[in-house]
């Protein structure tokens, strides 16, 4: 799908940005560039769609030279998400999203209708079509970036950090978001970061660079398992590298599988009485599915007793949730982020199976830290330590 060949860019004569890079890429590939500021990572992305030109060396989109094809051509048939999103404000979200179909002469119903499928997919309605970018999050701003750059249905797409002017829970949710997107529709993904955390958790392999030049690529666990060298090691951090050693690997294998829930439709007396039984300040909501619809805690019920006796009318419907399947490590950094105490675990219909409590994570790392032959030295068991309480 995607290939290097001895890719370098100079600037100045002989000063280097990207040298002499050579990787290849499978279709439906998630590929993550990292590296620290100035390693080369936008301008190796950049060179993919021509936004720069190397110097030497040749890429190969489908077995045919980037350069040889027509620049504009070649752009249209590329997907590309930038951090700074670039909505045009005068345009209806309608128009944003059909934008490159437009200038490929696609028809004004067929235009329409594409951009109805593709707010189905990030579950924005119809009666998003006629607003504008300000009328909009600035999740839902991102969300519209990135079904921009699907439009066409490219087989490529470029992204740039796209994420990473968002605060961390929206960063998070997007997150989750577009990796099932990009599973689903099996699109070939060149994505730019400087968060290891986000590069763990979304690639199928990563790139890292450091001055212009490759120094490891492999899959996450195959990083994690056997860091190249002293570099790649410190920039992974000691406590991701210890994480990864622990014996639990998936969330489902951590979870408690009995969360304390109630329906709802129970009432708010119903629910204060679970709560004085089991000794908790809240409740998680569910319907007779089992599926997560909220929760509810103490403080929510007093403020509107006075207003109504039915849980439905109160829970709060915006709950951070994580799947069963996902692994530990990202879980770990959500729930760090986000400073909660804890996470409901669903399966792929949202239904709850279980919860992740922010004091079974404070357990596993210890194990992790002193549950091996050989202990980790003083600081670094200070250092997890600090970054989990």
């Amino acid at each position: 799908m995607l290939k290097f060949e001895n890719v370098s860019k100079t600037y100045k004569g002989n000063q280097y940005a990207v040298k002499n890079l050579s990787f290849e890429f499978d279709e439906g590939e998630f590929i993550v560039f990292i590296g620290p500021s100035g390693c080369g990572k936008t301008t190796t992305m950049k060179m993919i769609n021509r936004l720069i030109d190397p110097t030497e060396g040749s890429i190969l989109i489908n077995s045919q030279n980037a350069q040889e094809k027509d620049a504009v051509k070649l752009r249209r048939d590329i997907g590309y998400v930038i951090q700074q999103i670039g909505l045009f404000p005068h345009m209806t979200i309608q128009e944003n999203v059909t934008l490159v179909p437009k200038l490929m002469n696609w028809s004004k119903e067929q235009r329409k209708e594409r951009a109805k499928e593709l707010l189905e997919l990030v579950d924005m309605g119809e009666e998003y079509l006629s607003r504008y970018p300000n009328e909009l999050s600035g999740g839902q701003q991102q969300r519209i970036g990135v079904l921009r750059a699907l439009a066409a249905d490219p087989p490529l797409i470029l992204m740039d950090e796209p994420f990473g002017a968002l605060d961390p829970i929206t960063r998070d949710t997007l997150q989750d978001e577009f990796k099932n997107l990009q599973q689903r529709l099996g699109k070939t993904i060149v994505f730019v970061t400087h968060d290891m955390d986000e590069a763990l958790k979304l690639a199928d392999r990563m790139v890292i660079l450091r001055d212009g030049e490759l120094v490891q690529m492999g899959t996450p666990d195959e990083i994690l398992a056997a860091p190249a060298n002293e570099f790649v090691e410190e920039f992974i951090g000691k406590d991701r590298l210890l994480q990864s050693r622990a014996t639990v690997q998936t969330v489902e294998q951590l979870m408690n599988a009995n969360p304390i829930t109630i329906s709802e439709g129970a009432t708010t007396s119903e629910a204060v009485q679970i709560m004085r039984e089991k000794r908790v300040d809240s409740l998680l909501v569910t319907n007779g599915n089992g599926t997560l619809k909220g929760y509810v805690d103490i403080e929510m019920i007093e403020s509107n007793r006075k207003n109504t006796e039915n849980i439905s009318d109160i829970l709060l419907s915006k709950l951070h949730t994580v799947n069963k399947d996902a692994r530990v490590r990202d879980s770990i950094s959500r729930i760090l982020k986000i400073g909660v105490s804890f996470v409901p675990v669903v399966d792929g219909d949202i239904r709850l199976v279980g919860i992740l409590t922010r004091a079974s994570l404070v357990d596993l790392v210890y194990d992790s830290i002193w549950g091996v032959e050989e202990p980790a030295e003083d600081e670094q068991a200070a250092a997890i330590e600090e970054s989990i309480l």
